[in-house]
């Protein structure tokens, strides 16, 4: 994906994209069905949380490719027609929430490049850490690049192993030049692979559905369309899921180390989605439970959660405390594109659009309110001024992560680290600036705790500003083996 600089304590930091990728092959069903068109099309709606700025799909009936990509969310992008024109056995699809300045058309995945008469797609979730430097070694190839997309960059280099190896063979050979995070869904050859990073960083499985194979970002692709939770794909592991009904699996890397993302667990995933073997609804439940535990409980009259990531760690805290759970805010679901003129009222107005309050729910109410994470701390500000107006009498923020020191440099939307509040201020001076009563976050060994992964194999970069890659000016934390 795109990368941006901008300017942070250590000089350049680059902000990254969320996305979600999907894939999807028919064995049973002749080149000009629209089947596999219409399944992607209701997996990606069910990945609509990775990404809502833009999505894609394209299909291959083994001799034409067919897309349709287009800015917005998947209700936005495609209808009845445009989906039923879209026949072939074997496809791939996007979903994308763009950094500011690469939210245009051109950078819409899945990305697509013709090889030998045939089409090579493919759709990436993540970030290359060293995709500066791959970028300029393409341009110095006499290659032109004409996206901003890490797709792209994977692409092109692919093709130039496929001059020399097979496939599998060619896509090993990609993946020890690729540095950072991906989850890649590619067509080659008119069948379906799946490649996932050697630290899998980012999460990808499969499974099978009725006459075929499916490849997702998160297992509730899977669910929504009937699927069968086959399993994770391994870090370092290439999966090739044939034309006719082969599954091949390759592991790149013996290496056993891992950085599985905390922010999945966080935030990032649906609730019902099982990641490397955890339920994250499970997994937010203990989080909760652990806050609870870990700090006094206040005297509160209700635990209300900050919707909707907040939701499963405010009833674990709740069930913990012993205090009632009981909802003060309310979540717009149904919220596409919102213009906003440039006034603190129409700011407001948005932010109300987005969120609004249950008074009679947290008038003269004592409230635990237990959010996800604090970055700027602006949201947070915002939600208790709103309660506050409500009536609210006291509240105390309770975090299910840790406070966020550094950027993420592998695929989680981060602000710089000179926005990130916590990087600037103490405990006591964000509660002061956001407006809170009290303020606690959960550890980083409560948090470990709750997700049920060692730390040795999480990547916990956000939080520890020690990363499992290199990253000029930031500090490497070791990788231990299993």
């Amino acid at each position: 994906m795109k990368l941006l600089n901008i300017i942070s304590d250590f000089g350049l930091i680059n902000v990254r994209e969320e996305c979600g990728v999907s894939g999807i092959i028919l064995n049973n069903q002749g080149p000009q069905t629209n089947i596999t068109a219409f399944k992607l099309y209701y997996s990606l709606y069910a990945l609509q949380h990775r990404g809502q700025d833009s999505t894609g799909i394209v299909v291959f009936d083994g001799l034409k490719s067919r897309h349709v990509k287009s800015m917005g969310l998947v209700s936005e992008a495609y209808n009845k027609q445009n989906i039923k024109d879209l026949t072939g056995y074997v496809g791939i699809g996007h979903v994308r929430s763009a950094t500011e300045g690469t939210a245009i058309i051109e950078n819409c995945q899945p990305f697509t490049i013709n090889f030998r008469g045939s089409p090579i797609a493919i759709s990436h979730n993540g970030s290359l850490v060293n995709a500066k430097e791959l970028r300029e070694e393409i341009e110095s190839e006499g290659r032109i690049l004409m996206t901003d997309l890490d797709a792209e960059i994977i692409a092109l280099i692919l093709v130039k192993e496929l001059l020399k190896r097979n496939p599998i063979e060619a896509i090993q050979a990609v993946m020890k030049k690729l540095v950072g995070s991906y989850g890649l869904t590619i067509i080659l050859n008119g069948d379906l692979y799946a490649v996932r990073d050697p630290l899998g960083i980012k999460p990808l499985c499969y499974g099978t559905i009725d006459g075929g194979f499916a490849v997702v970002s998160e297992s509730v692709g899977l669910d929504t369309i009937n699927g069968k939770f086959v399993r994770d794909i391994l870090p370092g592991e290439i999966v090739a899921l044939t034309k006719d009904g082969k599954v091949r699996s390759v592991e790149t890397e013996k290496d056993p180390k891992t950085a599985h993302c905390i922010f999945e667990y966080i935030y990032l995933a649906r609730p019902d989605s099982v990641i490397d073997g955890k339920l994250v609804y499970e997994v937010r439940e203990k989080i909760g439970k652990q806050l609870a535990k870990e700090h006094g409980v206040p005297d509160g009259d209700i635990v209300c959660p900050v919707p909707d990531s907040g939701i499963a760690s405010a009833i674990g805290y709740a069930r913990e405390s012993k205090i009632m759970y009981l909802e003060g805010l309310m979540k717009n679901r149904y919220i596409g594109r919102t213009f906003i003129l440039p006034t603190q009222e129409s700011r407001d107005m948005a932010i109300r659009l987005k969120m609004n309050t249950i008074d009679t729910n947290l008038k003269d109410k004592k409230v635990v309110l237990v959010d996800d994470s604090i970055v700027r701390g602006t949201t947070s500000r915002r939600i208790i001024d709103m309660m506050r107006k409500s009536g609210t009498d006291e509240i105390h923020l309770r975090v299910a992560s840790p406070p966020i020191m550094g950027p993420c440099y592998f695929g989680t939307s981060m602000a710089s680290r000179n926005e990130l509040i916590a990087s600037k201020k103490t405990n006591e001076g964000i509660c002061t600036l956001i407006g809170a009563d009290t303020l606690e976050y959960i550890s980083i060994e409560g948090l470990v705790s709750a997700i049920g992964i060692p730390e040795e194999k999480l990547c916990l970069g956000c939080v520890t500003q020690k990363y499992p890659l290199k990253i000029e000016g930031e500090k490497t934390r070791e990788l231990k083996d299993e």
